[in-house]
């Protein structure tokens, strides 16, 4: 990604257990004497953190202009009244598929005849681990029922070659509410460990029921997150 400057890997969450850290992304400004001296939740508020490094600094010039666009725009906090999710048993919540969720081992899920606010569930033969969930089958799936005008996933192909996966937003194609990294008709390529845009709500932001479906196993998600 042509980063040429030094990033602290905290795999063991050693770091963002010692912050006690609830959000990602999470924004510490630091000063010399190693003191917090503010912190910002979640994308957006860049002209303020910019000012906050300017005078932890000493110096004073013009802002850059930062527009963020497609997973960094920043969010419709009017409108938005779904949570970060986890999937995750570390530190999941919500989970809704008939009979719960059995840990570190291979077992089929279903989909519940109705999905309440800011619940999720699985469908298909899924393993769920600590930190993510892991596709056993082709053809499984993830529903999850929010209010948000964006809807994102952190999705990894784990070894695998790329896999196709299909949105379908209250049981059918998104049309213009779709992602960045989802077309029109709901198709999409799982690449690269990442974010993924699902769903740009075109018009009114209200509750409405997304679920993606990987066309072959393999697929891992993480966390839901919502702007």
């Amino acid at each position: 990604m042509a980063i040429d400057y030094p990033v602290a890997a905290d795999n063991d969450y050693a770091i963002w257990g010692a912050f006690d850290n609830n959000y990602w992304p999470a924004l510490y400004f630091v000063d010399a004497d190693g003191v917090i001296r503010d912190h910002h939740f979640g994308e957006g508020r860049y002209k303020e953190s910019e000012r906050v490094i300017q005078r932890l600094l000493g110096v004073e010039r013009d802002l850059v202009s930062v527009e963020g666009l497609g997973v960094e725009a920043e969010a419709d906090w009017d409108h938005l009244r779904t949570p970060e999710t986890y999937l995750g048993y570390g530190r999941s919540d919500q989970f809704a598929s008939p009979n719960g969720a059995a840990l570190e081992e291979r077992v089929a899920y279903e989909l519940p005849e109705r999905l309440r606010l800011n619940h999720w569930a699985l469908a298909g033969e899924w393993t769920i681990g600590r930190e993510k969930v892991m596709l056993d089958q082709a053809g499984g799936g993830i529903a999850y029922r929010f209010h948000a005008r964006d809807a994102h996933l952190v999705l990894s192909p784990g070894a695998r070659e790329p896999i196709p996966f299909r949105l379908l937003l209250d049981g059918g194609a998104p049309g213009p509410s779709h992602g960045v990294d989802v077309d029109e008709d709901g198709n999409g390529w799982l690449q690269d460990g990442r974010l993924y845009q699902l769903v740009r709500e075109h018009d009114t932001v209200r509750e409405r029921t997304l679920e993606i479906t990987f066309l072959e196993p393999g697929a891992e998600a993480y966390v839901f997150t919502f702007g």
